[in-house]
């Protein structure tokens, strides 16, 4: 071996790289729009942007940034604290939920262990198995491409080490009503770590919602992620956190990257968690933009699992490339979407939610180029 690349653990030579939605600026160039002409409907963002709290208190942070942010984040910390009702010392911060999602896998797993998740569920979780060495146990999911817990449940060995579970879940936009979702955390040996990754709750309508930072006070074994990427329109930023006992939260900040989360992102999370009336507005734009997908999808003979999160999932033809092909056609017209053949669902389509103008750009150009895409097929 002449190379030190070839020497890294074959593992890590196999690993693909997580590919995110197409940026607006590369379409942009590939196609000769102008971008304000361009609808990206990809990466499950909120189309409403950041809140004016967090990007004043964001523009505050800037004027002292020839600074280290804090690396404990006490006062991101506190506000979390103060607005779930949490001890401080529950909290990890993270670059993103992802990095969450990483320490846990890092802290957990080992190339002697098992992780543990559904079928169609969040690519991290795969990426992040695999760069541990871990085996990967993936579960079927049910008719509905929800998670199937009892077969989750039946998974479990003595050489887990990590369960997985998005609630609502990504791409699929399935949830697991609360009492199901419990009695399964419960039912998890002790031994072993649940994730239960939360980057949509804010979605949730009142009806659906539930306190998982309860459970955590319950459970040992549990760590609850969440992001400030979606419903609090922190995207760029990469922000998130992850609430667990202490004895999870000591593993997490021994191996997490000191100064893991910059200053601007600190201030304005800390300031978009008081926002009542950003997320307010954020949610309602959100059930509107998941109707209006809905029933114009629905009137083009398209089929979609029904959504918790901010985006659907639509089966857009029979072939075996059909999202891939309706993703291209609507590229040609501006309007970026996710195509989903990397979880398995190379038939389907990931439209985000967008504002009621770019849903509608989206659902026209859907209609003019679906009839030639049928009649090709």
């Amino acid at each position: 071996m002449n190379n030190p690349s070839e020497r890294a653990p074959e593992y890590v030579r196999g690993i693909a790289p997580y590919q995110g939605g197409r940026p607006i600026s590369e379409i942009a160039r590939e196609y000769g729009f102008q971008e304000a002409d361009i609808v990206k409907l990809a990466s499950n963002e909120n189309p409403l942007g950041m809140s004016p709290k967090a990007k004043q208190a964001m523009l505050a942070a800037a004027s002292d940034l020839g600074r280290y942010p804090d690396g404990n984040g006490f006062e991101l910390k506190a506000a979390i604290a103060k607005r779930f009702s949490l001890p401080q010392e529950w909290i990890t911060l993270g670059n993103g939920s992802n990095d969450i999602l990483e320490l846990a896998a890092h802290a957990f797993l080992q190339p002697d262990r098992e992780s543990l998740y559904s079928q169609h569920s969040f690519a991290v979780y795969a990426l992040a198995t695999q760069a541990t060495g871990a085996k990967a146990v993936v579960t079927p999911v049910t008719q509905g491409l929800g998670h199937d817990l009892f077969a989750m449940r039946r998974a479990i060995t003595p050489r887990t080490g990590i369960v997985w579970v998005a609630n609502p879940n990504n791409p699929t936009g399935t949830f697991i009503p609360a009492a199901e979702l419990r009695a399964f955390i419960a039912d998890v040996p002790s031994q072993v770590l649940v994730i239960l990754d939360e980057a949509y709750t804010e979605y949730l309508t009142a009806a659906d919602r539930y306190n998982a930072f309860d459970w955590a006070a319950e459970f040992p074994n549990l760590l609850v992620s969440r992001s400030f990427s979606k419903a609090y329109g922190l995207a760029g930023l990469r922000i998130g956190f992850g609430v667990a006992q202490p004895g999870i939260t000591d593993l997490l900040n021994r191996i997490r990257q000191p100064f893991n989360v910059n200053s601007m992102a600190q201030a304005a999370a800390a300031a978009a968690l008081f926002d009542e009336e950003f997320l307010k507005r954020s949610q309602r734009v959100n059930q509107e933009g998941l109707a209006q997908l809905a029933s114009a999808i629905s009137s083009m003979g398209l089929s979609f699992i029904p959504s918790w999160g901010n985006f659907l999932l639509v089966k857009v033809g029979d072939a075996p490339d059909a999202g891939l092909g309706l993703f291209k056609a609507l590229l040609a017209k501006g309007v970026i979407t996710r195509p989903v053949a990397n979880y398995d669902l190379p038939q389907w389509l990931r439209i985000s939610v967008g504002t009621s103008e770019e849903n509608e750009k989206c659902i026209a150009a859907m209609k003019a180029v679906l009839p030639s895409l049928r009649s090709a097929a």
